[in-house]
């Protein structure tokens, strides 16, 4: 698969399964990951803003990548590569 121009070869496919799994499914779910990715998703955005514009200021470095890393964004990146299908969850009727 090729996200973000990038090669990813998934060598954990039970990692990658728990990445795509909801917590409405079951114990076994990805809120840790989540937390672990966010946190790295935030410095790989810092890296690359702060390489790829020396002139902004620190402001306007955290305002952008802010703006990169909210969930509206990711989730059009996440509709571009069609990774709702992917997404395992549990629909709940009453």
């Amino acid at each position: 698969m090729k996200i973000l121009g990038q090669n990813i070869e998934w060598q954990n496919s039970i990692l990658f399964e728990q990445a795509l799994t909801h917590r409405s499914v079951g114990k076994n779910n990805n809120e840790r990951l989540e937390f672990l990715g966010d946190s790295i998703l935030s410095l790989v955005i810092s890296k690359y803003l702060y390489q790829q514009y020396p002139e902004l200021t620190e402001g306007e470095l955290s305002r952008l990548r802010s703006h990169l890393v909210k969930g509206k964004t990711l989730a059009e990146v996440a509709r571009f590569y069609q990774l709702g299908t992917l997404i395992r969850f549990c629909l709940l009727y009453t």
